[in-house]
């Protein structure tokens, strides 16, 4: 991590760390969710009202905000899609109480927040990593790099198959647990109907802990397991 982020995160722990116990006084990872491409933070409204009826506050659960709303094969994962991310990742070590952080996160979210955990050194701080219908291994639909769909989504720094981006990010620890959902027909990791990339689907995350599949589309796996989501991280 730069210094910057390190001067970032330790000036947050000093204003913040009286507060960190919240109005429910329990002592709580603080939780950060991160939405997909051309998402927006409210697609987590279920996991939001979910922790908050099991106690944690407000405060602790972070849900920023990336990329285009309008133009989908323009975002990817270099540049000002990171920043936010990354932002409300470092924010919330800084509150939490207990030291480290639950991470949750949806389609490309899955993706854009694992480069930012590889690439700031923040697994250490990440408790329990949930990646929900996201593409670590690539989507067939952006083709295969360097053959791949010429959009920013699916480029060099993208979800085509064997992208720098994807291969760069395999192997490097997410959190001390780290688990996916998936389905098997999911519109968009499916597209092409092949979910799998070298005979593994490709919302499974390597070196998982554990997988969940359910039979629902790709906002399905979100809105319809916001429980379980929460059962993960509790």
């Amino acid at each position: 991590m730069s210094l910057f982020h390190c001067g970032i995160r330790a000036a947050l722990a000093l204003v913040l760390a009286p507060a960190t116990l919240g109005a429910e006084g329990a002592c709580r990872d603080a939780v950060v969710l991160v939405h997909g491409n051309t998402g927006t933070p409210a697609q987590f409204d279920a996991t939001y009202i979910e922790l908050r009826a099991r106690g944690w506050a407000d405060a602790d659960i972070l849900r920023p905000a990336w990329g285009s709303r309008s133009c989908a094969a323009c975002n990817d994962h270099s540049g000002s899609e990171e920043a936010p991310v990354l932002d409300a990742l470092v924010e919330a070590i800084a509150r939490s109480c207990t030291g480290r952080i639950d991470v949750i996160a949806h389609s490309m979210g899955v993706t854009l927040a694992a480069k930012q955990i590889v690439d700031y050194r923040l697994a250490g701080d990440v408790h329990t990593f949930v990646g929900i219908a996201g593409a670590t291994r690539g989507l067939w639909s952006c083709g295969t790099y360097p053959l791949n769909v010429a959009t920013s989504t699916c480029g060099a720094q993208g979800l085509s198959v064997n992208s720098p981006l994807l291969t760069r990010l395999r192997g490097h620890p997410l959190g001390l647990r780290v688990v996916s959902i998936k389905s098997w027909i999911d519109q968009v990791v499916c597209a092409t109907g092949l979910c799998t990339v070298g005979g593994v689907h490709s919302s499974q995350i390597a070196g998982e802990n554990a997988s969940y599949t359910f039979a629902t589309g790709h906002f399905g796996l979100l809105g319809e397991t916001a429980r379980l989501q929460v059962d993960l991280v509790e």
